[in-house]
């Protein structure tokens, strides 16, 4: 890519943001709330007190942070129930388009998600989009640590690419988080899993669409 890398290299988030999963992962939640004996929450609620790593999301629900025995049950069910649901999600509106514009215009973008790699490489086919990416990341470790270390392996992997011209468009704090970790730019997403406050308690831009996300992420390279 080198000196033919035009506009901004997004490096893309994936549940939340890509993918719109934020009806089944609280439809998850609560199901799996009800199996460990936790009160139902909603979606507001969940955008207000949501954060990774996920233990700390249980910490402020719960007022402590759960063991790791607790944790382990917890995490186990969650995804019991959201498997159960995520073969229904559909991409975010406009999204299939969007990258297959940039692709059409010798722009660059790759995926980065803290879903297992093995689930997450054949959600991305399925849906018809894995050839609009340079590369696809998924988490292959049980850490439930957030995205910083690996975004800079994920990275290092993409030759060519200057982190200048890199900007991370996800839903979460921890995206934002991410990005400032390699000198790279970020943009948030109001469609998923964080409450606008929240977002821009971060202090990178914050818009309600995926258009909007890549209007301003190739705005923050010009």
């Amino acid at each position: 890519m080198g000196t033919q890398q035009r506009g901004a290299h997004i490096v893309w988030d994936w549940n939340g943001t890509l993918l719109h999963d934020i009806d089944a992962v609280i439809e998850a939640t609560n199901a799996s709330f009800l199996e460990i004996g936790l009160e139902q929450i909603t979606l507001e609620r969940y955008r207000e007190l949501y954060c990774v790593p996920v233990p700390l999301f249980y910490e402020r629900l719960m007022g402590r942070l759960p063991t790791e025995d607790e944790w382990l049950v917890m995490d186990a069910v969650f995804h019991k129930h959201y498997g159960a649901r995520v073969d229904a999600c559909g991409l975010a509106e406009g999204a299939a388009e969007l990258l297959a514009l940039r692709q059409a215009e010798g722009r660059t973008q790759s995926l980065l998600s803290l879903a297992p790699h093995d689930h997450l490489v054949p959600l991305v086919r399925r849906h018809g989009i894995a050839e609009r990416f340079v590369r696809i990341d998924g988490r292959t470790d049980a850490s439930h640590a957030g995205k910083a270390e690996r975004m800079v392996r994920h990275l290092a992997e993409l030759a060519g690419v200057a982190v200048e011209q890199v900007v991370v468009i996800g839903d979460a704090v921890d995206d934002a988080r991410a990005a400032a970790h390699v000198g790279a730019r970020a943009v948030l997403y109001t469609g998923g899993s964080h409450s606008r406050a929240s977002l821009e308690a971060a202090g990178v831009p914050v818009v309600d669409s995926l258009g909007e996300a890549v209007d301003t992420a190739e705005r923050l390279v010009a």
